[in-house]
């Protein structure tokens, strides 16, 4: 039997599922729209998709650095709530996910989906089963890979905050120094010339507006404005931040007299830019007690 075009697109507008994944199910169902629905349903991509809508902004953050220490991947895996992020299948998965990202040199979500875990399945069809097997939504959200001649060394803080590092000179460990650094410290970007005049005047405005209370003459306020963007450029830069192992140095100093460079670093935080939502057990038990 052959199976539309317009078949398929109805069958994906009513289960959200894939292209291929409809297009089979038709053809197992013969055409039939309902039968076809059944079994996305019974293969779990239907219930799957069902919570593709649902906000998912824990889960675990996995980084693997190669043994020659010159590539290094970083993923996102989000789950809806920290106990299906701890579950061993969910674990598993993260893990098997990160290694394939490694291994292959993936830089983009849509290519991780697509690869092998095995010889029947991709990531995203062992992704939807496990959704159906968790009762949660599970996403891939995004992943990073580096490939470098100089050092790279990463740093896992639990499973929530990550750190890939590029370093220039130094050793691993300094690498790895710098890589937990960047995890408590949170720098923004390298130094300050990478800071955007349109944020540097952004801050400006601001102390001005606050130092203007203070009543003082117009050069004095000037200068406090000057030492308040100083102090805010060494708080987002790495370079100017105090090194959290010995504070009484700067990370700048640190690295100078090791004779090394930072060339880039990457850091995920879990969930960071997800509006999570926020239930109000109190409100719910009160609007049911009205209805």
């Amino acid at each position: 039997m052959t199976i539309t075009a317009a078949q398929v697109s109805e069958l994906r507008k009513t289960t959200d599922c894939g292209m291929m994944d409809c297009k089979k199910a038709l053809i197992e169902s013969n055409g039939d729209m309902e039968k076809a629905i059944q079994i996305l349903r019974e293969k779990g991509i239907a219930k799957a998709a069902n919570k593709a809508s649902r906000i998912a902004a824990e889960g675990a953050i996995q980084l693997m650095v190669s043994d020659d220490s010159h590539q290094a991947v970083m993923i996102e895996v989000n789950s809806e709530t920290d106990f299906v992020a701890r579950d061993e299948n969910f674990v598993q998965f993260a893990k098997k996910v990160v290694e394939l990202a490694l291994a292959n040199q993936v830089t983009d979500i849509e290519t991780l989906s697509s690869l092998k875990v095995d010889a029947e399945k991709t990531v995203e069809e062992v992704r939807q089963a496990l959704v159906a097997k968790l009762g949660e939504n599970i996403g891939l959200r995004r992943v990073a890979y580096i490939n470098s001649d100089d050092i790279i060394e990463g740093y896992l803080h639990g499973s929530k905050i990550g750190v890939l590092v590029v370093l220039k000179g130094g050793d691993k460990t300094l690498a790895k120094d710098l890589a937990m650094h960047i995890a408590a410290s949170k720098p923004e970007v390298i130094s300050a010339d990478q800071v955007s005049a349109e944020s540097i005047e952004k801050e400006k405005e601001i102390y001005r507006v606050q130092a203007a209370e203070s009543g003082k003459p117009a050069d004095i306020i000037e200068k406090m404005v000057e030492g308040r963007v100083k102090k805010y450029l060494n708080e987002v830069c790495l370079l100017g931040q105090p090194f959290v192992k010995d504070p009484d140095i700067s990370v700048q100093q640190l690295l100078e007299k090791n004779h090394a460079n930072v060339e880039l670093f990457i850091r995920y935080e879990l969930g960071e830019g997800i509006q999570k939502k926020v239930d109000n057990f109190v409100e719910e038990v009160m609007a049911q007690t009205r209805a």
